[in-house]
């Protein structure tokens, strides 16, 4: 039901939850290079990294890894289903790091 959604605590649990995989993955959210090479391999992420994650001993990097690619997903709907209700949905640093990226590389895609 788009338009009845809190999308302010929405944002402030996607962003908590990517504050804490960058801190696994030692993401600087103000290095621009490392979060655009972070959101591309996001968004090219394939099935064989989830099952890789989910198999064998732990790694909690590629965990924290396959974790943000889905937070990402839920990021870029939370930010598009409220930009259709004329709500802008920003949180802090690593939000608006992660989700200004995320819209460049998209927007770059559909270009291409």
């Amino acid at each position: 039901m788009t338009g009845f959604e809190n999308y302010a605590k929405n944002v402030r649990e996607i962003e908590l939850e990517i504050e804490r995989k960058g801190i696994v993955l030692g993401i600087d959210w103000t290095d621009d290079v490392q979060v655009r090479a972070l959101v591309k391999e996001a968004l090219d992420h394939s099935a064989d990294d989830v099952k890789l994650a989910s198999s064998g001993p732990v790694d909690y990097q590629l965990m924290a890894k396959v974790s943000l690619y889905g937070l990402a997903a839920l990021m870029l709907r939370t930010m598009e289903e409220s930009a259709d209700v004329g709500i802008e949905s920003h949180g802090g640093v690593a939000w608006k790091a992660f989700g200004k990226a995320l819209w460049e590389e998209v927007n770059r895609r559909k270009s291409t």
